[in-house]
């Protein structure tokens, strides 16, 4: 018998009965039609699915999406389209914070539509990433705090007329442009879904910052017809697990963060958009310790998928459900078994330093 402790971790039954509203057409459309646009991978690993005792494991690869290492393209590009799309014509300077990719895909987007960004980073994010964003020509500008003192900033900033701010959170008064961004996360799923080809997961396990690709998965996976449903599980660090905070609270709590490898996934308070989808739609939350994080995506990588601490977190929380004392119990409130399906959404490849 193992002698792992219980992770941190949170189960809501009766999730797989909430339902909600689906996704706006023509997100995938919009996509297509970028240069450069491909699905990216769904990658079965048969050797964590004999490790994990389920029928199949399949990985979501975003280590290359749109020409960038992460998954956020997908909602920037999106959210930009719409910001510029209602503005009259003019040049416009786009602001956000971020604890990397999203950034550094704002200022893609921005350059990209011949328009100025300016990007409020926050202690903890590595130098190459900060130089990845200030490559794509925008104005980074260094916070000597966390991720919601950045944010903070960047919300003061964005007061002027010739200002947009394009973040990937939400709170009260400002939703309509986060849920642009969560809105262009929808390819994501709908990629998986053809990929499948009709085998549905039995789980899928996304990792969570302020939990707007939760907010997306949950989106996707609970606007279908009553029925069959897979188990949603969200990941967090142990450092910032704001969603199981909330989740245990029964409404949306902040966190004090602390130092993670994790640092896309380093925020403190949800977002106030994601929070009511991840309420009702979440079966369960984890947290996982940077070691885990670390040893998966070594891992990843050695079975062939480029991972960064942040996209590998879903393994390391699969890990933690399906090992260790009390494994049996988690499994059974997921619903599964030895032929499971299990998909990992990987969102970002592995560091370039």
């Amino acid at each position: 018998m193992s002698t792992n402790p219980s992770p941190p971790w949170r189960v809501r039954p009766g999730a797989r009965t909430w339902r909600c509203a689906p996704a706006p057409a023509g997100v995938r459309a919009f996509h297509s039609a970028l240069p450069g646009y491909a699905p990216t991978p769904l990658t079965e690993l048969p050797p964590l699915a004999a490790e994990l005792a389920v029928g199949r494991v399949f990985v979501k690869d975003e280590s290359s999406r749109l020409g960038l290492p992460a998954f956020k393209a997908l909602g920037a590009f999106w959210a930009v389209h719409r910001v510029l799309a209602e503005r009259e014509p003019g040049p416009v300077t786009l602001l956000t914070a971020t604890d990397g990719n999203h950034g550094r895909a704002v200022a893609r987007a921005a350059r990209l539509a011949g328009q100025g960004a300016h990007v409020f980073v926050p202690r903890g994010v590595p130098a190459p990433a900060v130089a990845a964003i200030a490559a794509e020509g925008a104005r980074v500008t260094e916070v000597p705090g966390p991720y919601d003192e950045a944010v903070r900033r960047a919300a003061e900033a964005a007061g002027r007329p010739d200002s947009v701010l394009v973040q990937d959170t939400a709170w009260p008064g400002y939703e309509e442009i986060p849920g642009w961004i969560v809105e262009g996360y929808a390819t994501l799923c709908a990629e998986i879904d053809e990929q499948l080809a009709g085998t549905g997961p039995d789980l899928v396990c996304v990792p969570v910052g302020v939990g707007s690709l939760a907010q997306a998965v949950v989106t996707h996976y609970r606007s279908r017809p009553a029925g069959r449903a897979p188990a949603l599980l969200s990941v967090e660090p142990e450092t910032a697990a704001c969603v199981l905070a909330s989740l245990a609270a029964g409404t949306p709590v902040s966190v004090t963060t602390g130092d993670t490898v994790m640092a896309g996934l380093n925020c403190g308070t949800p977002s106030s958009l994601a929070w009511p989808y991840l309420y009702g739609g979440l079966d369960a939350a984890v947290a996982v310790p940077d070691a885990a994080a670390v040893r998966a995506a070594a891992d990843l990588a050695g079975l062939g998928v480029s991972s960064g601490p942040c996209g590998a977190a879903p393994l390391a929380g699969l890990r933690a459900v399906l090992t260790g004392a009390g494994a049996e119990e988690r499994r059974r409130a997921l619903g599964l078994d030895a032929a499971s399906v299990v998909v990992l959404l990987s969102t970002e490849g592995a560091p370039a330093c």
